[in-house]
């Protein structure tokens, strides 16, 4: 507990009554002022207006500048979890994999609990496997613990299912990687990325059949990609 929220405590014993619940008006009151006497509390609002200036920043495509206000949210408040992520997030977005792996690693340290968190580390240690040198069995094996660690989190976290299949895929495992893009199916049914990834999966296991089915589903939710696909790998008879 620090010392502002022992003060809290202590203030909130002293006015409550022992059984009594705790009047709005009070707690708005006892927590302003915790607020404007805390330092902590006032670094700790810095910091994210810091993070919020660093994310608008990274939108309009000035992403230098984007990491300066994350640095300096950082200065301020060490333990944001937020702010680690935006920097390394911005950080992949520049092409910076293994700095953008750095800071979602510490991230998770603080946020441990956090299925974004460990979902992105994993799609940057993919991005990393095409840099010269990298192992690519050993990061693919990586990004598919952090994406299984994020859905042990959230089992509805469609992305981390859809990153999840591409990882297996690209390691054979089609059969992995069609149970995933299924539950990817599952929870986001209109979703066509996941018709189609599921497809390709399908079409790698042998399934022609079956992947000409997920590419015409595809195809009517609004996928162009998939039409192409459809168009390359399927004949007439599959429309039937």
């Amino acid at each position: 507990m620090t010392r502002s929220t022992a003060a809290l405590a202590a203030a909130l014993s002293l006015l409550l009554p022992l059984g009594q619940p705790l009047l709005l008006a009070s707690t708005a009151a006892l927590a302003t002022a915790a607020l404007v006497l805390s330092p902590e509390a006032a670094q700790a609002l810095g910091a994210e207006d810091y993070v919020r200036e660093g994310v608008k920043k990274r939108k309009s495509g000035d992403s230098q500048e984007a990491i300066a206000d994350f640095n300096q949210a950082l200065e301020i408040d060490p333990q944001n979890a937020r702010a680690y992520f935006e920097r390394g997030f911005t950080k992949r977005w520049m092409g910076d994999y293994k700095g953008a792996i750095d800071d979602y690693n510490k991230a998770i340290e603080i946020d441990p609990a956090n299925e974004v968190f460990f979902n992105n580390r994993g799609f940057a240690k993919q991005l990393l496997v095409g840099e010269k040198g990298a192992d690519l069995y050993l990061l693919t094996q990586e990004a598919i613990a952090d994406y299984t660690s994020a859905i042990s989190i959230d089992s509805q976290f469609a992305l981390a299912y859809s990153n999840r299949g591409a990882a297996k895929a690209s390691l054979a495992d089609y059969q992995g990687a069609i149970d995933d893009f299924s539950k990817m199916v599952a929870i986001d049914p209109r979703n066509p990325v996941a018709y189609s990834n599921r497809g390709l999966a399908k079409g790698r296991s042998g399934d022609a059949e079956g992947a000409c089915k997920d590419f015409m589903r595809a195809i009517d939710l609004g996928d162009t990609y998939a039409l192409a696909l459809f168009h390359g790998n399927c004949d007439q008879s599959a429309q039937d």
